[in-house]
């Protein structure tokens, strides 16, 4: 079981992408699911989470307003809506569940990097002129 994420590219700053990520023989529907941010040369930074019903969302300062985790659980699918990108936003994604033993199924307080397993491969942003 493992999780795919999609969705990254280039864009110009000011510029919007969507990514996705799903789960594969594993299903998100049973987990809190955030999105983790690694800028070149730092260390992971956890941006977004959801919490299981999708009635619960938090986020990064960095980010407030301008992302949006939304999750569709019929497709088994959690995704991160970026708008207003900054070259700041420039890095990998990835995709990782709450694990529920850490969090009592919850999203981590302050989206802790290493309260989250599961993690996807990454889907790497770029936001440049």
């Amino acid at each position: 079981s493992h999780i795919v994420e999609s969705g990254g590219g280039l864009v110009q700053p000011g510029g919007s992408l969507k990514l996705s990520c799903t789960g594969s023989g594993l299903s998100l529907d049973d987990y809190a699911v955030g999105w983790i941010h690694q800028a070149p040369g730092k260390d992971r930074e956890g941006v977004a989470c959801i919490t299981l019903s999708g009635g619960n969302t938090y986020y990064a300062p960095s980010v407030q307003g301008r992302f949006t985790i939304s999750r569709d659980n019929t497709k088994n699918t959690v995704y991160l809506q970026m708008d207003s990108l900054k070259s700041g936003d420039t890095g990998f994604y990835y995709c990782a569940t709450a694990n529920p033993l850490l969090t009592f199924g919850r999203c981590p307080a302050f989206l802790e990097p290493r309260k989250f397993e599961h993690w996807g491969q990454g889907t790497q942003v770029t936001v440049s002129q």
